[in-house]
């Protein structure tokens, strides 16, 4: 294992905690059936710091921090909050030393107003009556503090991610919570939100609120923090002094390998005969949407939000109805009026949101695997067995998905091999056309340059690719010909040769 000298690791850790710790985990170890997801880890935070946390997918990240709030209770180890010594928390013990953490799940109640929401579970009263006037004053202080607007009458459902965000954070801030706990904060932002969240964090430092920062994404890692701690498979590998530390070593401290290429190099693939073709296609937004993806080819779909691309795949995936135009896969007109139709015909999409639209969490890998092809392995509605587990076994082979059983639920895996459980259901129907939409949303650069080369292998076995894709440099780096979309409108189209960043972006500013 790798040390630095300052290594939290290391017997000094178990000395007289510096003042300046307002949190040290110590020796923290998880053990579940079968796993072991945390190995004698360590690290320790500075008041008004921001500490990064990073790893692969699957590291432990998510795991040791729930230690921090109670919803885990480590097997060994032990939790230091302000010079007190914890074997574990609880979620009130967590709130009562200070502890708030804003996953990336929201706990908002949509129906609630942003002031109701702020004091869920603590309201204001006058007498025995619930004062929402008082609350509606206080959380207009609140949100003034962290510099947004928000009127605290408006019901959560109706605001944006960004600021239903805010909310979350005002609601820590509120509850005196030192030690702010942020689990992927940006990925379901725009990037003015994740602009205004950022202020927000370096508001919260000033003020000497100590943050622990998970992200994926590495500029955000050297935009906030100070100091970053890497994880690997359950393990501390090292903390660096993030503005002495560089991108290319912290790669390779996550994945234990250097990764040469960004993006894995593929064989061209391209076949003559057109897959598929889209003649004036309309509906879900979109207008007269017209394009030819040829077999092995990786079609990108650029755009910013609300372009209409995710709402092009629901048409073509059966999900929503077109209003007019025509589509023709391999050939023939088709109309698939449900994603059990498309299916059928060929067509997989490994949707946006995995974990409310992708993978069914709460069953195992075997189950998710075989699900769109229990009907051709089983008889008189008897599952064979055999092929369920062997057809598993294949793509958990081929996929290289980690996991110490395939009875494990899918809930219980990182977000990396969630996305690989997806796509080996989708090879198990032998679907021809996939639609990636945001493959890698939430996944670390290690998962990433998996998840392009599973893509590769699958253009090489003669599937066809749609690529759905928010990240500008994944979009050219992985489409063989890139068409922009904007307001539900073709605005433009590149060749490989004619890829530039600046072109797409004016494209999708375009109406």
């Amino acid at each position: 294992m790798v040390q630095s000298a300052s290594s939290p690791n290391k017997k000094s850790v178990g000395k007289t905690m510096n003042d300046n710790y307002v949190l040290q985990l110590q020796h923290i170890r998880k053990e579940y059936p079968g796993v072991v997801a945390l190995k004698d880890v360590s690290l320790e935070v500075k008041e008004g710091e921001i500490l990064a946390l990073i790893g692969e997918n699957g590291a432990g990240k998510s795991t040791l921090i729930k230690t921090c709030s109670g919803a885990v209770i480590p097997t060994a180890g032990k939790i230091i909050v302000n010079g007190k010594s914890f074997s574990h928390m609880t979620p009130q013990l967590a709130a009562e030393n200070g502890i708030a953490i804003i996953y990336q799940e929201f706990n908002n109640v949509k129906g609630l107003s942003a002031a109701e929401n702020l004091f869920l579970g603590n309201p204001i009263r006058k007498g025995i009556m619930i004062d929402r006037k008082a609350m509606e004053r206080e959380a207009e202080k609140a949100f003034a503090q962290l510099n947004v607007k928000i009127d605290p009458k408006a019901l959560v459902g109706d605001l944006t991610v960004g600021y239903q965000q805010m909310i979350e954070i005002a609601k820590a801030i509120q509850q005196d919570a030192k030690i702010l706990i942020m689990d992927e904060p940006s990925a379901p932002l725009t990037s003015a939100e994740v602009e205004s969240m950022f202020k927000v964090c370096e508001l919260l430092r000033a003020r000497g609120v100590s943050i622990i920062y998970i992200s994926h994404r590495l500029e955000e890692i050297y935009r906030l923090s100070d100091r970053i701690v890497v994880l690997r498979d359950g393990e501390y590998i090292k903390t660096l002094i993030t503005k002495e530390s560089h991108v290319d070593e912290l790669i390779h401290l996550m994945v234990g390998r250097d990764l040469n290429e960004t993006y894995p190099p593929r064989e061209h693939c391209i076949q003559e005969d057109v897959l598929l073709e889209l003649k004036d296609v309309c509906g879900n937004g979109n207008e007269n949407i017209s394009f030819k993806l040829r077999k092995g080819e990786v079609l990108g779909l650029g755009g910013l939000i609300g372009a209409g691309r995710t709402e092009l795949s629901e048409i073509l995936f059966g999900a929503v109805k077109k209003t007019s135009g025509s589509i023709v896969f391999k050939g023939e007109e088709i109309n698939p009026k449900t994603p059990r139709e498309a299916i059928d015909m060929g067509i997989a999409l490994v949707p946006e949101d995995r974990k409310r639209h992708g993978a069914l969490l709460g069953i195992s890998i075997k189950n998710n695997i075989n699900m769109p092809i229990y009907r051709k392995i089983s008889r008189a509605s008897v599952i064979n067995s055999k092929k369920e587990m062997t057809i598993a076994q294949k793509y958990e082979r081929e996929l290289l998905i980690k996991t110490p059983t395939l009875n494990q639920l899918v809930k219980n895996l990182s977000g990396g091999n969630q996305q690989k459980v997806i796509i080996g259901r989708w090879l198990a129907a032998n679907s021809e056309l996939i639609i990636f939409d945001e493959p890698t949303r939430g996944i670390d650069v290690g998962a990433k340059f998996e998840i392009y080369k599973l893509m590769n292998d699958l253009l090489k076995q003669g599937k066809t690719i749609l690529l759905i894709s928010s990240e500008m440099e994944e979009l050219m780096g992985m489409s063989d010909r890139i068409i922009v979309l904007a307001e539900g409108k073709i605005t433009g189209e590149l060749s490989k040769e004619e890829f530039n960043q600046n072109a797409i972006m004016r494209m999708a500013s375009s109406v």
